[in-house]
């Protein structure tokens, strides 16, 4: 059976708290839509995790700094519907941006520090609009579990701290990165590449596997710019190991560390990361 959808708060809250009040569990999955096997596996792990799921999808205007990158996003709420269906969601919350952002609406949510390094520095603005929007999400549904996606590293490590600074009831869960056969993390974005960039995209997995190979900053570093410039197409915006905390360099007694790139090709921009121990 496909799952509802709706465009309401209202709707989505009275329909959470009813099974809440039945003492059913729930479990919450983000989207932006554009549905992948990334999201899916998002959405099998909550359903395994929670007796209901609501899953949203929402292409947020506030966490995008360029107007073509929002206009080109693509856009399949049917087809998305569709996918969520057979993983057994229950629940399809799919507001409308005019509506969610109602003429006037100026509150914002900043994590400080995390929002300012690496992806933060690159892209202005955007973890404010992920904040807020996680925010607004997460007081419409008020899920028992929150699940993300490890391939977002940063972006868990920002919304983890939002939670705990605001004391959000929810849980956060992380689910691991998807990948295709060649490496490659699934990616909404994977789409608009062209066949030579798709070609060349792989590297930024064989980067962090050469830097994994190191563990000093430095030589991991050297060793996953150097794996990314056999990428011809891609320009490297970072290549670092950092605390998974902070995302700053580790500091000495760090057991922990987490190795991160972003590559711009023509067509899209790409992140990955992965975890190592120091």
């Amino acid at each position: 059976m496909a799952p509802s959808v709706t465009a309401s708060p209202a709707v989505t809250r009275t329909r959470v708290r009813a099974w809440r009040a039945r003492g059913e569990t729930v479990a919450f999955v983000p989207t932006m839509g554009a549905l992948h096997e990334g999201h899916l596996a998002l959405a099998r792990r909550a359903k395994h995790s929670a007796d209901r799921v609501v899953a949203s999808v929402f292409v947020n205007p506030l966490q995008f700094n360029d107007a073509r990158d929002l206009k080109a996003y693509p856009r399949d709420l049917a087809g998305d519907r569709a996918l969520l269906a057979r993983e057994g969601v229950d629940l399809v919350f799919a507001p409308r941006a005019a509506a969610f952002y109602p003429k006037g609406h100026a509150t914002r949510v900043t994590v400080g520090g995390l929002d300012r390094v690496l992806e933060g520095a690159h892209r202005p603005g955007h973890f404010t609009g992920v904040a807020t929007v996680v925010s607004k999400l997460l007081n419409v549904v008020e899920p028992d579990q929150l699940w993300l996606g490890q391939k977002d590293a940063q972006q868990v490590a920002i919304l983890t701290r939002m939670i705990q600074d605001l004391d959000f009831a929810v849980t956060v869960r992380v689910a691991p990165t998807v990948r295709a056969r060649d490496g490659l993390a699934l990616s909404s974005r994977n789409a608009r590449l062209t066949p030579a960039e798709r070609a060349q995209a792989p590297a930024l997995y064989r980067a962090l596997k050469a830097g994994a190979r190191h563990r000093s900053a430095g030589a991991a570093e050297r060793a996953m710019r150097k794996e990314l410039a056999r990428a011809k197409l891609a320009k490297v915006d970072y290549a670092a190991l950092v605390d998974p905390r902070t995302f700053e360099k580790p500091r000495p007694g760090v057991r922990r560390g987490l190795l991160v790139v972003a590559a711009r090709f023509p067509s899209a921009r790409l992140i990955d990361n992965l975890k190592v121990n120091l």
